[in-house]
């Protein structure tokens, strides 16, 4: 297991490093999330202060995250670091077909306490009609405290407006297999926001509103389902 998760994180670090160039594009934002129906959480109450960071680069593209949560009066951090290495940037051809806009190397790094997963595979970014993004993730997953397993990630973001407001519905779907240790997990979360930055400045971008998280077997396990809605804020540096 140690020989393979250093293999693994040297496959990260390898597709972070040939991704590696000045940014495109850049984005950092920090969200305020607080809870009253989480499970398998020191209490069901929870707020969680989320630091994010994304960006496009010349040979592929990086998002990261940390959370930081506090429950029942504990705390804990967990985070994801995702390098993404384009094989139409690398190989110089497109490898645009139908809906797929490109292929990609996907590489995720999950660290918590006592916990460092690696996660590998290939991904398709797609052009939807409507969508600011669409990524689909096929992962290998080597975990540290269960079975390994295989993982699919949809990531997407949706813009709309109702009369002049304007409004964003993003997040992801995870799913994985069940193992001998664990049952297959399905998590669906979505963000809920209206930029209420504009009512401030053009260029600020102060989001309001909801994540609504809905997760089958959370952690992988059997029978603990979560529903939950939490109040959100969020701005974009």
């Amino acid at each position: 297991m140690k020989h393979t998760s250093f293999i693994m994180a040297g496959a990260l670090a390898c597709t972070a490093t040939l991704s590696h160039a000045a940014p495109l594009w850049q984005d950092f934002s920090i969200t305020g999330l607080y809870g009253k129906n989480y499970e398998l959480t020191p209490d069901k109450e929870q707020s969680t202060v989320t630091f994010e960071y994304a960006a496009k680069l010349k040979y592929g593209d990086f998002f990261g995250f940390a959370d930081r949560l506090y429950s029942g009066g504990e705390s804990d951090t967990y985070f994801e670091v995702s390098p993404r290495l384009s094989l139409s940037a690398v190989s110089g051809r497109s490898l645009a077909l139908g809906p797929v806009k490109d292929v990609l190397i996907t590489t995720t790094w999950e660290g918590g306490k006592d916990m460092n997963n690696y996660l590998y595979g290939l991904a398709v970014d797609l052009d939807i009609p409507y969508f600011q993004y669409a990524q689909l993730n096929f992962y290998r997953a080597n975990n540290d405290n269960i079975e390994d397993d295989y993982q699919l990630t949809f990531s997407f973001a949706v813009p709309f407006k109702i009369a002049s407001e304007e409004f964003l519905a993003d997040g992801f779907l995870d799913w994985s297999t069940a193992e001998d240790d664990h049952g297959s997990e399905l998590n669906w979360t979505t963000q809920w926001k209206w930029n209420a930055g504009k009512h401030i400045s053009p260029d600020t971008r102060l989001y309001l509103g909801i994540e609504h998280s809905v997760w089958h077997n959370k952690y992988g396990v059997q029978g603990r389902d979560e529903n939950n809605v939490s109040a959100l804020i969020k701005y974009h540096f």
